[in-house]
C-alpha cells in the first residue's frame, strides 16, 4: 500500500527535463514504492516549478542508502565549495 505522504520544500534553481531547461521552485520528496525503479521502497524526488502549473517534471528515485549517500555527498560539495569561493560576490548575495 502506498503511504501518499509527501514533504515538499520551495527551492531556487533549474533542471534539465525531457524539453531542455526548466525553472524549477518546488521539490517533492517521499519514501514509497517506485514507478520505474526495481526496489522495493525507494526515495523519490520530483523537482517541479508549480509557478507554471508543474507542467513537467524531473524525478529521481533512489534507494536509502543511496539516498543517505547523496545527502553527505551534497552537504561535503556545499562546503568545500563554500571554502573555495569564500569573498566572491554571488547572485544569491547580490540578491540579499
Amino acid at each position: 500500500m502506498c503511504s501518499y505522504v509527501v514533504e515538499k520544500t520551495a527551492i531556487e534553481g533549474s533542471a534539465k527535463g525531457p524539453n531542455g531547461w526548466m525553472r524549477v521552485d518546488t521539490a517533492n520528496v517521499y519514501f514509497d514504492h517506485p514507478y520505474h525503479a526495481p526496489f522495493s521502497h525507494v526515495l523519490a524526488i520530483d523537482f517541479v516549478c508549480e509557478a507554471n502549473g508543474a507542467p513537467e517534471r524531473v524525478a529521481v528515485e533512489l534507494t536509502a542508502d543511496a539516498a543517505r549517500a547523496l545527502v553527505q555527498t551534497i552537504l561535503s560539495a556545499l562546503a568545500s565549495g563554500e571554502a573555495a569561493h569564500a569573498g566572491e560576490t554571488t547572485q544569491e548575495t547580490v540578491n540579499s
